[in-house]
């Protein structure tokens, strides 16, 4: 008989393949056999194994997996793929794995006759058995918690029948990691990462690399230095499925603020389109004074606002909601570069370098000092907040004026510079993890996760709701206040300054400081 080597020989691996090709890959004899598997030949001739005894190396074939002289049905105790013999199955080749397994809550489980434990082909597969390498593989780095882990942990009825958390494999997806991975980005850490491939122990055991002794090691792996506070901490955990904890606490605020904020402004500028609806067209003396209302410097450092707060908003969504639509042109490289955080991160420097110089010009500049004066807040615009609400509800025959600055452009200014620093304050330890999570809890990183988001959506509605309302829909001024392109204000905006209100002119005499 001529050995497997001799690529004639019937007996060699290719050609044991290809006999039971032969029935298994014609569909009408399938189905006319009742077989539960369909083209389990096809699948095969695509997988790893396949493709090894293609290339002349040893690989398993049909006949090393299924007996061919006792073929038993999969449901059958005595067969070698029955899913508790699966693994000592693989392990005639894959010993070293074997062994790991058998020691691994999985191994241990189906040992004890639990039917939900998963076994090799769960995660691998069964005929076609690709290459973790491949896009296609179940146990692709990017696949590993939806389709492998997320099969079984993302199953309710599941994990409350073993006992196990519920929250895990949602908490991951919601996760820097997790967010990542659905992104496809490869590098990203998935479920095997931190808790082993074949050799999965409970955190419970001193083995475990999620055992909280061994975990500041585990996360080394990928963020190098991470000391022993880096482990402090609760890892799968939300803020908005637990009940308790720092998070969960800002986020009960951040909703009541943002729902009342922007509720607030919402029914603000209705009233307020309502009035000027329902009133006559404005009439402007031709003599009405055309001042500057934003110098050359404070025009281009609101230009370098335009340009980035809304990259960064689009951007930062993108990184919390990847499978979104909107969010699929910043997706097209990201299995290569990070371009998401890559194009967040220089609209944030964008903002940065002009809220930076806003200050900074306040500091060493005279003249801009003088043009800010006023802008801070003072009982005046109290008055004249309760004037405009008897306005607004017809109690107030004219429009009071509101001086240099009115509550409205206050509000807006103070909310921006403090949403600004909050932004940057808690957007640098994300941008620069390791080091923060070299000398600082995890639980540092939760809360900034946390508060940049919030704020974030806080900032955007108030932008939407607030600002755009005022320099575009505003009927006094639609369809744009163009004074942030030529610095001179509208006849509208000069009008509200001066309004009918002597306390106006006299607010202008003595402006807050």
């Amino acid at each position: 008989m001529v050995g497997d080597a001799d690529d004639d020989s019937p007996e060699h691996l290719m050609a044991r393949a290809q006999i039971c090709v032969h029935c298994h890959a014609d569909p009408e004899l399938a189905e006319d056999l009742n077989l539960t598997v369909v083209r389990p030949a096809e699948a095969y001739l695509k997988s790893v194994h396949a493709v090894a005894v293609k290339a002349g190396r040893r690989g398993a074939v049909c006949s090393d997996c299924h007996d061919p002289h006792r073929t038993l049905p999969p449901n059958d105790p005595r067969s070698s793929i029955w899913p508790a013999a699966v693994p000592q199955t693989c392990g005639q080749c894959h010993k070293e794995i074997f062994e790991k397994f058998e020691r691994s809550v999985h191994g241990k489980a189906l040992a004890r006759g639990m039917r939900d434990a998963p076994t090799c082909t769960d995660c691998h597969g069964e005929h076609r058995i690709l290459s973790h390498l491949e896009a296609d593989s179940p146990v692709y780095s990017t696949n590993i918690p939806t389709e492998t882990c997320g099969r079984c942990h993302s199953d309710t009825r599941l994990v409350e029948r073993h006992g196990l958390k519920t929250t895990n494999w949602s908490t991951f997806q919601d996760s820097f990691h997790g967010l990542a991975l659905r992104a496809g980005q490869v590098a990203a850490a998935n479920c095997a990462s931190c808790h082993g491939v074949h050799d999965v122990l409970p955190p419970s055991d001193p083995r475990s690399s999620v055992n909280p002794a061994n975990l500041a090691k585990t996360c080394a792996h990928c963020h190098p230095g991470a000391r022993e506070r880096f482990a402090v901490g609760p890892v799968h955990v939300s803020a908005v499925l637990e009940k308790t904890g720092l998070e969960h606490w800002i986020r009960v605020v951040y909703l009541w603020l943002i729902a009342v904020v922007i509720g607030g402004m919402f029914l603000h500028n209705a009233v307020d389109f309502v009035r000027k609806a329902n009133s006559p067209p404005p009439h402007y003396p031709d003599d009405m004074p055309s001042t500057v209302r934003m110098p050359r410097v404070l025009r281009w450092q609101h230009r370098l606002v335009m340009i980035s707060f809304p990259v960064l908003a689009y951007s930062g969504f993108a990184l919390t909601s990847p499978e979104s639509w909107w969010a699929a042109p910043l997706l097209h490289w990201e299995t290569t570069y990070a371009t998401r955080g890559i194009v967040h991160r220089i609209a944030a420097v964008i903002l940065v370098v002009a809220l930076a110089w806003h200050i900074g010009g306040l500091v060493i500049s005279a003249r801009q000092r003088g043009y800010m004066n006023g802008i801070g807040w003072g009982w005046a615009d109290l008055r004249h907040f309760l004037r405009m609400i008897a306005y607004y509800l017809g109690l107030r025959g004219e429009r009071p004026g509101s001086g240099k600055f009115s509550y409205i452009e206050k509000a807006e200014y103070w909310a921006f510079l403090w949403g600004s620093v909050l932004m940057a304050v808690t957007g640098l330890p994300l941008w620069f993890e390791n080091a923060t999570l070299r000398y600082f809890p995890k639980w540092l990183t939760d809360v900034a996760t946390t508060i940049h988001f919030y704020e974030a959506v806080l900032a955007t509605l108030a932008i939407l709701v607030w600002h755009l309302y005022w320099v575009i829909f505003d009927p006094d001024v639609y369809p744009m206040d163009r004074s942030w392109w030529t610095g001179h204000a509208p006849p509208a905006r000069e009008a509200e300054r001066r309004g009918d209100d002597s306390d106006a002119a006299r607010e202008e005499e003595s402006p807050d400081s």
